[in-house]
């Protein structure tokens, strides 16, 4: 895997992640906790307070993004980059699976398998990643 293609998987990465992040933000968190409507409300049950965990997810998944498209700017991404992108998603796939319920709870059930799908395969996207970075930094090192 050459660097080009480990740019690439940071910058998918990066889209997907701010993607979802952004509308979460705006379409389910805010909506919700300020609005009173959608599909945290089924969550929120009246207290906008516990709306704070939805807001700091999403909310660092933008700024996590944003980071990741930067770093998938570089001319040969750093293996940090890759380990903090899997990091990253490894821990967002295991609270969507250990909290699954919550899914249920705001009739979301797509929302929570189509987030938690991309959750594991950027996981092993970036790993793979991260094994090749290291490689090219070895070798690079030799030479």
């Amino acid at each position: 895997m050459n660097s080009r293609v480990r740019q690439v998987i940071l910058k998918a990465n990066a889209a997907f992640l701010g993607l979802f992040g952004a509308v979460s933000f705006f379409v389910l968190d805010v909506r919700g906790i300020w609005f009173a409507s959608g599909p945290q409300v089924a969550v929120l049950r009246g207290e906008p307070a516990s709306g704070v965990g939805f807001l700091e997810a999403h909310g660092l998944a933008v700024i996590l993004a944003i980071w990741f498209w930067r770093a998938g700017r570089s001319a040969s991404p750093e293996r940090a980059w890759h380990l903090t992108a899997a990091a990253t998603h490894t821990l967002l796939a295991a609270a969507n699976i250990s909290l699954w319920r919550i899914f249920i709870l705001c009739d979301v059930l797509i929302l929570g398998y189509v987030s938690t799908a991309l959750h594991c395969m950027f996981v092993a996207l970036q790993l793979a990643a991260a094994k090749h970075a290291a490689t090219l930094d070895l070798s690079e090192a030799k030479s």
